[in-house]
């Protein structure tokens, strides 16, 4: 077995032993993000996942760069996680200069943001479509076919991890699991900015400091972040400071 082929049977362990009777979707979907830059060699990843009224929402990204372009691709309507999920395959675009009249806001603003090629993968069961993979990459090019095929097959995983079997029964409960999870994002965010200000850091490494605290004790990361938001968290500690 090569270093790859470790790294891609490392990466799946890590994810379905996370697969427990209380998973933490929200570190899940983190954790998810962080593998996909690893393996499939991009710069950034994020995950967007459809509220009950069928609205994609942000719920994880491995970089706060990454989270601010998803962000405005959702606020501006166009991008390849949006087309992904309205026809339920994956988009491409190798080269984001050549994709200013398929998404003339999105490809600029990704483009200013150092990314030069983007590509959405869905998040799908079945016949059931829940949100979309992003990648993105500060070089131009196609992802290879079996970055592709690898890039998709962690998607599912994903939305396995979501679908859980104690809850693809029960449709209600499903999306309850992830309006819980587009709510901790949000408190998420407010939380690594009050750390990043709090001990002098940048967003990005505030971000990294909750997740190891959380895994660290043992926390639940949403519940963290509401205690960090809400001011009863140790920052000193947390920010090991």
């Amino acid at each position: 077995m090569n270093a790859s082929d470790r790294r891609v049977r490392e990466a799946f362990v890590a994810l379905a032993d996370r697969l427990v009777t209380d998973f933490d979707v929200l570190d899940f979907l983190e954790l998810l993000a962080k593998r996909c830059v690893e393996l499939l060699e991009v710069d950034a990843a994020g995950l967007l996942l459809a509220d009950h009224r069928g609205t994609l929402k942000l719920v994880a990204a491995s970089t706060e760069q990454g989270r601010v372009l998803e962000l405005f691709q959702l606020q501006n309507r166009e991008g390849p996680c949006l087309d992904c999920y309205r026809v339920g395959r994956a988009v491409h675009a190798g080269d984001l200069a050549a994709a200013t009249d398929r998404w003339p806001q999105f490809a600029a603003a990704a483009r200013a943001a150092g990314f030069g090629s983007a590509h959405a993968l869905p998040m799908r069961l079945r016949d059931g479509l829940i949100g979309g993979l992003n990648l993105f990459d500060s070089q131009p090019g196609e992802l290879e076919q079996e970055a592709i095929d690898l890039g998709q097959a962690l998607a599912d995983v994903a939305t396995i991890g979501i679908m859980h079997e104690r809850t693809v029964r029960d449709r209600d409960l499903v999306f309850g699991q992830l309006q819980t999870a587009l709510n901790q994002r949000v408190v998420l965010d407010q939380a690594k900015g009050v750390l990043a200000e709090h001990i002098g850091t940048s967003v990005d490494d505030a971000h990294a400091r909750l997740r190891a605290y959380a895994r660290r004790t043992g926390r639940n990361l949403g519940e963290l972040a509401s205690e960090v938001v809400h001011g009863s968290a140790d920052l000193a500690e947390i920010g090991g400071r």
